[in-house]
This record gives structure tokens, C-alpha cells and sequence, in this order.
């Protein structure tokens, strides 16, 4: 299997190597993996491409190149640049530095990375490890994701669905903020919704009189609904949420189509 990697915490993040070592396991040892990661942090950039401007991309030792560009670009060098000639099996993205669940999904760069892999037609996961007091201050706080990371996406590959509807499924896998002893399991989930975090702006005046905004984040282990992604980790399990990039609200198509008549 030839699995190409990425994230958004830049080609120099702890979360990349674990990502790496989970991708290898993943792969077998006939396998490949390649890596394409941002040369620089693109946390937060979502799904963004860099359309109105050149990427450069250098390659940094065998299998492993760094792209001036976004989680979306670095798919799009991959597919059609570093391995244009053998394209990939496999997408993933992460190990994320923090969870990607409820609101978190629609702004994660992570994420972004899947969503374009899904476009161009391959299967691709994300994985983030969700911090919190039990994790954070552990020699790795990533060890949710290091010891159960390839077990999950061995799962997925092997039972999940993968459609090749015009926008094809991804799945969003975010690890509970607890050591990996304590891990309870998979669970299937849906995106949660955290109802007291939101984003915001702190304004600062820097010592030359200037004013510049901060973006501040929310609380992170507010309760989400019962079934949801974030609740899920906050009880001890890997949650697994199956997403598409298509943004329709079906269930209000048919009340607008006849509230237009």
C-alpha cells in the first residue's frame, strides 16, 4: 500500500511523526509512504488552496517534501507532483496537536487535507489527539493516537464504507485526551456542537501604539449531545465520524422548494 501523509502543524511536528509511524505499520513493509507537509503552522486554514498564487515545494530527504501552502495543497503536490506517476492509496492527515471535533471540524486544516483528498477521489482519514489534564503532561501526550492510531485505520479500511459517490466519504477520528491504558473503544459518532465555544477577537495594543486583534478559542471539554464526536472522547472513546464534503441540508430542500412555489 502507498500511503501519502500530511497535516497542519507544519513538516516539523511532533504529531507528523507519530502520523508517520502509524502510516508504516498501516502500510506494511512492501508499503510506501510519502510525506507532503506544510513548510510552516496552517492550523486553522480549513480547506484553502492557494489559488491566486505560486506553491514551492522542496524536497527535504527521500519520501519527504515541505510545501509553502496549505494541508489542500500539500494533497494536490502530492497527487499530481511527487507521485503523479504512482498516486496514492491512502490519504492521511494529522496526528492533529488537539482535537478536531464539533465546531473544531470546520476550521481544522487537518480536515481540509481529507476534504480534498475525498475530492480527487482517494480514501482519506484524519487523526487528532484531543488534549486535556490526563494527556497533556505526559512524556507523550500523543500516546492515544501513537499506540491505537493503526488498529483504527487498519478498521476503517477493512469495514468502513467507501462509496464512490461524486463526493466520496472521509472520516474524522479524534483520540480522547486519557493515556492509551485507559482507552475504551471505538464508537461511530456524528459532529457534535459545543453550545458555549465560539471563536472570538481580543484586541492588544502592541508597544508602538498599534492595535492588532487576537483569535481566541473556547472551552474545549464543554459537553457535546450524547452520540456526538466530543462526547464520545470526553467518556474514554476514539470516536469515528464518517463526513462528505457536500454542505446541502437535504432535510430543508423540500420545505424551500415548496415555500418557492
Amino acid at each position: 500500500m502507498r500511503i501519502l501523509i500530511t497535516n497542519d502543524d507544519g513538516i516539523n511536528a511532533p504529531g507528523l511523526k507519530v502520523l508517520s509511524d502509524i502510516a508504516n505499520d498501516v502500510a506494511g513493509p512492501d508499503g510506501e509512504v510519502w510525506t507532503v507537509a506544510p513548510a510552516f503552522e496552517q492550523s486553522g486554514v480549513g480547506h484553502c488552496i492557494s489559488y491566486t498564487h505560486p506553491t514551492m515545494i522542496a524536497q527535504l530527504d527521500a519520501r519527504r517534501f515541505a510545501a509553502e501552502g496549505s494541508p489542500a495543497d500539500c494533497v494536490i503536490a502530492g497527487l499530481y507532483d511527487v507521485l503523479k506517476e504512482t498516486p496514492p492509496d491512502l490519504i492521511l492527515s494529522g496526528v492533529n496537536r488537539g482535537n478536531n471535533a464539533a465546531e473544531n471540524t470546520l476550521y481544522s486544516g487537518t480536515i481540509g487535507a481529507c476534504i480534498e483528498g475525498a475530492l480527487q477521489g482517494v480514501r482519506s482519514i484524519a487523526l487528532s489527539q484531543f488534549y486535556g489534564p490526563d494527556n497533556a503532561e505526559l512524556d507523550n501526550p500523543f500516546e492515544a493516537a501513537a499506540v491505537h492510531g493503526a488498529a483504527t485505520v487498519k478498521a476503517l479500511l477493512q469495514e468502513a464504507l467507501w462509496d464512490e459517490q461524486d463526493y466520496m466519504p472521509f472520516y474524522n477520528v479524534n483520540f480522547p485526551p486519557i493515556p492509551a491504558g485507559q482507552v475504551r473503544g471505538m464508537a461511530a459518532t456524528t459532529q457534535g456542537f459545543r453550545l458555549n465555544t465560539r471563536f472570538r477577537a481580543e484586541a492588544q495594543t502592541s508597544p508602538t501604539g498599534r492595535k492588532f486583534l487576537w483569535v481566541r478559542g473556547g472551552p474545549q471539554h464543554e459537553p457535546t449531545a450524547p452520540g456526538t464526536d466530543a462526547a464520545a472522547n470526553l467518556e474514554g472513546f476514539i470516536s469515528i465520524t464518517p463526513m462528505r464534503a457536500d454542505l446541502t441540508d437535504y432535510d430543508m430542500v423540500k420545505n424551500l422548494r415548496d415555500a418557492l412555489q
